[in-house]
């Protein structure tokens, strides 16, 4: 059945070519600011893991510089530019940009459709914290703000070169757009990935001599309760205690954390949502009937971190008291390439930064 849906792919893919040949060209018009602008995005729909790439960047720039994250938002309620805070909810400004402004509270995260008039406005200081650097998150096919440094994300597990146009692949664009990356990272690689394996992704890619490939993989960190009432625990706890686990996840490919999760629990049962699901009272009725046929001693509930941040705004979830705890993650390069990559940002800030005439002494 899936043939079918090839002659809507063709359709679809000339489209998006032809939109991108009229960037090209100067037909639509890709501005550029007086100020570096990193974008961080992806070609292959959902799955790349950008939210900890994008808080990767964050962290290295916190201490040093004044920084706006820049995000359409996805699946957020609320319309319009506008900067987040420390009491909006996920509904309100999307999960994501709520999980940086949570982690960064000084970093000034904004939720706009038009980044444009979004950057004009963060420039002309009439909307958040007069940055130095704006990190655009989710922006590659955004091609009407022209970033200084364009981050490209794949998925180890769905390399593009074996993927088609959606809607008979999951690519939202050609595969040879990738030229437009300044650094390709290929994401959730397995931490002992051997070196015939990034050769042959390498060769696949067919990458540009101004490309740099690297690669990165998940770090998991320890268990952080839900609500502040639950008692702490920890992995090797569930280890040792022979825990169950109820697997709560509304992401688009929990199988990584499943298979992490392994190594520590000796039962786990799943609960999926779609990708950004929005929890409901109703969904917590049946969170708990699934919960409560488990039968083992000890047993819990555990959720993603971008899963945590919906459940959070969900009405009486703290009368509900569900052991529910989450796994936050960051990434790693492979190689311990994370000075190449910090070297290759705070470089392009640097050099931007002094082009523009902005005070640079922070550097």
């Amino acid at each position: 059945m899936k043939i079918l849906l090839f002659p809507f792919a063709v359709i679809y893919g000339f489209i998006v070519w032809f939109r991108n040949r009229m960037f090209d060209h100067g037909f639509l018009k890709s501005k550029e600011f007086n100020i570096p602008i990193i974008s961080v995005g992806n070609i292959t729909v959902g799955g790349t893991g950008k939210t900890p790439h994008v808080e990767y960047l964050v962290k290295l720039l916190y201490n040093t510089h004044k920084i706006s994250v820049l995000s359409r938002g996805y699946k957020r309620t609320e319309k319009g530019i506008i900067e987040a805070t420390e009491a909006s909810t996920g509904y309100q400004i999307g999960d994501e940009p709520k999980q940086i402004k949570q982690k960064f509270p000084d970093a000034s995260v904004i939720v706009s459709g038009n980044r444009v008039k979004a950057i004009n406005k963060i420039i002309a200081g009439k909307i958040g914290n007069t940055p130095d650097v704006i990190i655009l998150d989710d922006a590659f096919q955004h091609r009407y703000v022209q970033p200084g440094l364009s981050i490209l994300l794949m998925d180890f597990n769905r390399p593009i070169y074996d993927d088609h146009i959606m809607p008979y692949g999951r690519l939202r664009e050609s595969a040879s757009e990738q030229s437009r990356a300044n650094i390709v990272i290929i994401t959730k690689a397995p931490a002992t990935i051997k070196p015939i394996e990034r050769r042959i992704i390498y060769k696949n890619l067919n990458l540009y001599p101004y490309q740099t490939l690297l690669f990165s993989y998940l770090k998991y960190g320890e268990l952080i309760p839900l609500l502040p009432e639950l008692k702490k625990i920890t992995l090797n706890i569930c280890k040792e205690n022979d825990f169950a686990v109820l697997l709560l996840t509304g992401i688009a490919n929990p199988a990584p954390l499943k298979e992490y999760l392994e190594n520590y629990c000796s039962q786990i049962f799943e609960l999926q949502y779609p990708d950004h699901y929005r929890y409901a009272p109703k969904d917590l009725v049946k969170i708990t009937n699934q919960f409560s046929n488990i039968e083992a001693d000890n047993k819990i509930i555990i959720t993603t971190e971008k899963d945590a941040v919906r459940l959070r705004d969900v009405d009486n979830i703290e009368e509900n008291m569900l052991p529910i705890y989450y796994i936050p993650i960051e990434i790693g390069f492979i190689d311990d390439k994370e000075h190449e990559f910090d070297k290759k940002v705070t470089s392009y800030i640097y050099t931007n930064r002094k082009k523009s005439g902005l005070n640079h002494s922070t550097l």
